[in-house]
C-alpha cells in the first residue's frame, strides 16, 4: 500500500511541477507531461518496471477522450464527414504503410515484416494531436477537422490490422512468440476458436448492442439514476458505461476507443450529454496526463544512446516521410496553405496504438524482438517531438503562411456607410440588420470557403486582410461612419482598431470581445462600444431566472436594465485602472474598484426590495 501511494505521489508531483512550467514557457501540456516522465524515469530512476503496467491502464484516457469527442458529434455530422473520413484516411494509411513497406524491403526486411512495420507507422497519436488541437483552439479549423477525420479512420483501421497481423507470422520466430501468445490467449475472449463467419456475426452483434443499447436503454437508465439526486452515483454510472463498452469491444477483438466513440455519437443528442461530459472530463484529463508521463518514463535511454544515430535517423526519416505523404494528400484535396501545414506537421508522428501493434506483432511471431525494441523507441521519440512541431507551426509556419496565402485579396470596388471586418456568426447578424435597415455595408473576411458560401446566397463579402491600410482606404474608411470589428484573433482586432482610429479619429468603432481582459485591451486601442460574446444572452437568462422566482416581467426587465447600465459604467472604471503587464489578482487598485462596484450594485438592486417583496406576497395570495 505504501509503495502504491509513493508511486502515485511521484507521478502527481512530477505532473504538478513540470506541466505549469511547460505551459508558461509556451511548450504546451503534452510536452510538459513527457518531460516529467523522462525526469522521474530514465533521468532519476524514481519509477521503473511498473511503468509499462501503468501505461496499459493510462491508455484508458484515450478511450475516454474518444467518448467525449463522440459526444460532440451527432450522427448527421458524422455522416457529413464521410468523404473526408474515407478519402483522407484511406490515402494516408495506405500511402504511408505502402511507402514504409517499400523502404523496409529496400533495407533488407522480408515483405511480411516490412508490411507489419508499415502498418504500425501509418498510425498517428490521437491523444497528443487532439489534446494539442484543443489547447490551441485549432479543432474547428479545416486543418483540425481534416486531422480528426484521419485519426478517426486510423482508429477504425486498427481492427483489420489486428486481423491481418497474425497471418504474417514467420516460422523462424514461432518459438520466441509462444510464451507471449500463451499469455495473450489466457485473457478472456468471445471469439477464440470461432470460424470467420462466426467472428463477423459476433462483431456485428457487439456494435449493434452499443448503438441500439445506447439509443434505447441509456436514457431510461440515466433518468432512473438522476432520481437519486446524487452526483457521485451519476459519475459512477458514466464510468460504468464507458468501461463496460471498452470491455465488450476488447472481448470481440475490436478497438475500445472505437466502441466508446460510437457510444458517444449515439448519445450526442441525449439530454444527459453535458452531465456525462462534466463527469468524464476530469478522469480523461488525468489518465491522458498519466499516459504521456509513462511514454516519457518508458524510453530506454540505454538502447537509445547505444544506437543513437540509428534511432534518431529512423525517427526523423519517419516523420519526414509521413509529413510528405500528408502534404501530398493536402494538395490533392486543395486545402488552404496554413491548413496544409497543420495537417502535415500535426500527424507526422507514430501513435500510441503503435505500442499495441508492436506488442501484438511480437506475440504473433511477426516482428523480431530486437527490431521491435528499436521501433518502440522510434514511436516514443516521434511522439516526444510532436509538441515541437506544433510550436514550429505556431511560431514560424503560421506567420509565414498568413502572409503568403494562395488566394489574393479581392479588389474592393464599393464603399459603404459601415465597414464590417469579419463575417462569422457575430458579423453576419450585424450585416443583415444594417442592410435591412437601408444602410450600405462593406464586409471583409479571410475565410475563403465562408465567402464562397455567402456569395451563393447573394451576400457580397470581399476576401482580404482588413488590417491592410490599402483595403481600408478602398472600403472608404475616411467616409464611413461605423467600423464593426468581428475578427476572431484579438491581436488582429486591436491592430485594426488602432489603424482605423489613426486614419479616421471620429469613426465610431464597435468591437467584439470574449472576456473582460479583451474588453480592457480593446478599450485602450480605441473602441467605442465593446460587446462581450455571452453577456447579452446571460442577461436574458438572468431575466428569465428572476421571472421564474416570482418577479413580474416588467420588474425583471427593469432590474436587468439597471444591471446592464451599472456593468457598462463599471467596465469603463475598471479599464481605467487595468494594467496589461500586471496580474489582475495583484492589481490592488483594480481589486478595490471591483469591490466598490459590487457594493454599489447590491445597493442599486435593493432599492425597490420592499416593493418587490410586497408584489411577491400579493402573487402568493392570488394563487388558488
Amino acid at each position: 500500500m505504501t509503495s502504491l501511494l509513493l508511486q502515485a505521489f511521484i507521478y502527481l508531483c512530477a505532473a504538478v511541477i513540470a506541466v505549469p512550467i511547460a505551459k508558461r514557457l509556451g511548450l504546451g501540456s503534452v510536452l510538459g507531461y513527457l518531460i516529467a516522465g523522462i525526469i522521474i524515469g530514465p533521468a532519476t530512476g524514481l519509477v521503473g518496471s511498473e511503468t509499462q503496467d501503468i501505461q496499459h491502464f493510462a491508455e484508458f484516457g484515450v478511450v475516454m477522450m474518444l467518448f467525449l469527442v463522440g459526444l460532440e458529434l451527432d450522427p448527421k455530422t458524422l455522416w457529413a464527414m464521410r468523404n473526408k473520413l474515407l478519402g483522407l484516411g484511406t490515402f494516408q494509411v495506405a500511402g504511408t504503410a505502402g511507402i514504409v513497406m517499400g523502404f523496409g524491403m529496400w533495407f533488407g526486411l522480408s515483405w511480411s515484416v516490412a508490411l507489419a512495420v508499415g502498418l504500425v507507422f501509418s498510425l498517428s497519436s490521437t491523444a497528443i494531436v487532439l489534446q494539442t488541437l484543443k489547447e490551441k483552439n485549432l479543432m474547428k479549423s479545416d486543418g483540425g477537422q481534416n486531422s480528426f477525420s484521419v485519426l478517426l479512420f486510423q482508429d477504425i483501421a486498427v481492427i483489420p490490422m489486428l486481423a491481418l497481423i497474425p497471418l504474417l507470422a514467420l516460422p523462424e520466430l514461432m518459438n520466441t512468440g509462444d510464451a507471449a501468445n500463451e499469455a495473450a490467449h489466457s485473457s478472456y475472449s468471445l471469439i477464440d476458436g470461432l470460424a470467420g463467419w462466426q467472428v463477423t456475426l459476433v462483431t456485428i452483434a457487439a456494435i449493434a448492442i452499443v448503438v441500439v443499447g445506447g439509443h434505447y436503454l441509456s436514457r431510461p437508465l440515466f433518468r432512473f439514476i438522476a432520481t437519486a439526486k446524487l452526483r457521485e452515483v451519476f459519475t459512477a454510472a458514466a464510468l460504468l458505461l464507458v468501461i463496460g463498452i471498452a470491455i465488450l469491444m476488447t472481448l470481440v477483438g475490436l478497438s475500445p476507443a472505437l466502441g466508446t466513440f460510437l457510444a458517444g455519437v449515439v448519445l450526442a443528442n441525449s439530454e444527459f450529454r453535458h452531465e456525462l461530459e462534466s463527469d468524464i472530463e476530469p478522469f480523461k484529463g488525468l489518465l491522458l496526463g498519466l499516459f504521456f508521463i509513462t511514454v516519457g518514463a518508458g524510453i530506454n535511454f540505454g538502447l537509445l544512446f547505444s544506437e543513437f544515430s540509428t534511432i534518431l535517423g529512423l525517427t526523423i526519416g519517419l516523420m519526414g516521410l509521413k509529413a510528405l505523404v500528408l502534404l501530398a494528400i493536402a494538395f490533392v484535396f486543395k486545402m488552404r496553405l496554413s491548413d496544409k501545414w497543420l495537417f502535415s506537421l500535426g500527424l507526422a508522428q507514430a501513435g500510441e496504438f503503435g505500442f499495441v501493434l508492436l506488442s501484438f506483432s511480437v506475440q504473433n511471431a511477426v516482428i523480431p524482438v530486437d527490431l521491435a525494441d528499436q521501433l518502440l523507441l522510434v514511436v516514443a521519440m516521434s511522439m516526444m517531438l510532436t509538441p515541437a512541431l506544433f510550436i514550429l507551426f505556431d511560431k514560424v509556419v503560421l506567420p509565414m503562411t498568413n502572409k503568403t496565402q494562395t488566394r489574393k485579396d479581392d479588389i474592393i470596388t464599393e464603399k459603404g456607410t459601415a465597414i464590417i471586418a469579419g463575417h462569422g456568426r457575430f458579423g453576419q447578424i450585424i450585416n443583415r440588420t444594417l442592410i435591412a435597415s437601408g444602410y450600405k455595408t462593406v464586409v471583409i473576411d479571410q475565410q475563403a470557403d465562408l465567402i464562397e458560401g455567402m456569395r451563393k446566397f447573394g451576400v457580397q463579402v470581399f476576401y482580404g486582410d482588413a488590417t491592410r491600410l490599402d483595403l481600408l482606404h478602398a472600403a472608404g474608411i475616411h467616409e464611413a461612419k461605423l467600423l464593426v470589428v468581428a475578427i476572431d484573433e484579438p491581436e488582429q482586432a486591436i491592430k485594426l482598431i488602432k489603424q482605423a482610429r489613426l486614419e479616421h479619429p471620429d469613426i465610431h468603432i464597435v468591437a467584439r470581445a470574449r472576456d473582460r481582459i479583451e474588453v480592457y485591451r480593446l478599450y485602450y486601442a480605441g473602441a467605442n462600444d465593446i460587446v462581450r460574446e455571452t453577456f447579452d444572452s446571460a442577461v436574458r437568462a438572468s431575466q428569465y431566472a428572476l421571472e421564474s422566482l416570482g418577479m413580474t416581467r416588467p420588474k425583471a426587465i427593469k432590474q436587468m436594465q439597471k444591471f446592464v447600465e451599472h456593468d457598462r459604467k463599471g467596465l469603463r472604471e475598471m479599464a481605467e485602472v487595468w494594467q496589461e503587464d500586471v496580474d489582475n489578482f495583484e492589481n490592488k487598485e483594480l481589486i478595490d474598484v471591483a469591490k466598490n462596484l459590487n457594493a454599489q450594485l447590491n445597493e442599486l438592486m435593493k432599492e425597490d426590495q420592499a416593493e418587490l417583496q410586497e408584489e411577491l406576497q400579493q402573487a402568493e395570495q392570488v394563487k388558488p
